[in-house]
């Protein structure tokens, strides 16, 4: 029977949050495979002299576990 893992990370960037998002996917990538699916939790940045400067997005990110 397969198992579903969950990892929760947070992406970052300049450019917006959906780039924050894909930057939190790579990320998993880089360290499992199978990944199913992610779930955004939530939208926050960082703001100087008025303006966002950087964008984070917190997610989890679903992959199926296939070790035995």
């Amino acid at each position: 029977m397969p198992v579903v893992r969950v990892l929760e990370l947070v992406g970052q960037s300049h450019k917006d949050w959906q780039d924050a998002a894909s930057q939190a996917v790579r990320e998993a990538a880089a360290k499992v495979s199978n990944i199913s699916g992610v779930e955004v939790l939530n939208w926050t940045a960082n703001v100087k002299n008025g303006e966002i400067v950087e964008y984070k997005a917190n997610v989890k990110v679903a992959y199926l576990d296939d070790t035995p």
